[in-house]
């Protein structure tokens, strides 16, 4: 398990994550005038800001969760006015900003980056609660106007979904005995700030475990972090809406920072490039085959420069795709 973050922008305070290997990527996608070019997860605008001032002629919508964020990204892009368009939404809304933005759903876009995780900039605003070396309210939503937070699951939640949240999105092996001691501090009283989170998870995590693998912390927070904003589910419900908005040639990179993002990943854009033509024919039948072919073999990671200059980069997994054609209904 590795501590996951995006990446915002460098004059901001934090350097995108893979900025150059992704304009290698889309860059030969965004070449014509007028390439609409969607950032699903806006953050503070800095690999927009890249792409806008690389492709003059680019068209940008920029989604992002965040109030604050896209705030700071509206300031940010400011000179690039008359060619952005910014959405506050989840970056499943993807159908819902294109019609913002008076474009069809379907094959109107050239480029799409996703750059998952918690931003930077949320992970440093010590009143979000997302970072469990300091104590701060127990929030953790990407929206702080809507949703439930990290301490109305701990405080609500019974033992066996409070087990399955820090199993299924954590990978936690003490599971289990997390949620009961959770269950059994949240009598006397319920869970407000990350200390007292920390300070149990330090106590319910074997010493042998503790001294490996990390900080014992990392692996809960993670889990209701994914919990509180749906981002597995949102994921799922996003690629599938962004393949589908991408015209032939059109590209996409997904940058992923844990293993259940990249699994995701992978898992929806597998059908993508298999054909559907029926084994043992010997020819490929008119629009049943591949839709997208990879750009990259595997998952890429950062190289040793980058994580040098940025050691956040350091868990990102890359995967890219490219539309190569139209396929017929099913």
């Amino acid at each position: 398990m590795e501590d996951e973050v995006g990446s915002a922008g460098s004059d901001f305070g934090h350097i995108p994550v893979l900025l150059h290997r992704a304009d290698e990527l889309l860059g030969p996608a965004l070449t014509d005038d007028g390439a609409v070019f969607i950032d699903a997860t806006l953050g503070l605008g800095g690999h927009s800001e890249y792409f806008l001032r690389t492709y003059p002629a680019l068209r940008l919508i920029g989604l992002d969760r965040d109030p604050a964020a896209l705030e700071l990204a509206a300031q940010r892009l400011s000179p690039f006015a008359d060619r952005i368009t910014l959405v506050h939404t989840r970056y499943d809304g993807i159908e819902a900003a294109l019609e913002h933005a008076h474009l069809a759903p379907t094959e109107s876009v050239q480029a799409i980056l996703f750059d998952l995780g918690v931003s930077s900039m949320q992970l440093d605003e010590a009143d979000r609660g997302f970072a469990y070396s300091i104590d701060a309210p127990l929030d953790m939503r990407m929206d702080p106007t809507t949703g439930i937070t990290a301490a109305d699951v701990l405080n609500t939640y019974s033992h066996g979904d409070l087990a399955r949240v820090l199993k299924t999105y954590g990978e936690e092996r003490f599971a289990g005995r997390i949620a009961s001691e959770v269950l059994r501090r949240r009598e006397t009283e319920p869970f407000r700030n990350s200390a007292a989170l920390v300070e149990l998870l330090y106590a319910a995590i074997p010493a042998a475990t503790r001294r490996t693998g990390g900080h014992p912390a990392k692996r809960t927070f993670q889990a209701l972090r994914v919990e509180v904003n749906g981002e597995l589910d949102s994921l799922r419900t996003a690629i599938p809406a962004a393949m589908d908005a991408l015209a032939v040639g059109g590209r996409v990179v997904f940058m992923s920072y844990q293993s259940l993002e990249d699994r995701v990943v992978k898992q929806e854009l597998t059908p993508r490039i298999t054909s559907r033509t029926p084994q043992g024919l010997p020819v490929e039948l008119p629009g049943m085959g591949p839709e997208f072919r990879l750009l990259t073999r595997g998952a890429e990671r950062a190289t040793d420069i980058e994580i040098e200059n940025n050691p956040r980069s350091a868990p990102v997994r890359m995967r890219a795709a490219e539309r190569i054609a139209r396929r017929s209904a099913a």
